[in-house]
């Protein structure tokens, strides 16, 4: 993990199209602001899990469901690099 200090109003560059600003911080919470390709997902780590969570548990209700279909679940589609 990489982990570095920044300003308000400073900024982190990952590769060439995602930028991501401080806009401000106070005594606990650092907001922050992504730029991004539209087609990128970005999800708070909690929303993530919470899906993630809800796929899993939706496809072992299911015993009809094979690897081709599982491969459509939503959490893969999160996790799928173009």
């Amino acid at each position: 993990m990489l982990v570095l200090t920044r300003k308000q109003g400073e900024k982190i560059r990952i590769g060439a199209n995602i930028i991501i600003s401080v806009l401000s911080t106070s005594d606990n919470q650092v907001k922050i602001g992504i730029e991004a390709p539209a087609d990128m997902k970005i999800l708070r780590e909690e929303i993530y899990e919470t899906v993630k969570t809800h796929t899993v548990e939706a496809s072992k209700q299911s015993s009809n469901i094979s690897p081709d279909e599982l491969k459509n679940l939503s959490i893969n589609k999160l996790n799928k690099k173009k």
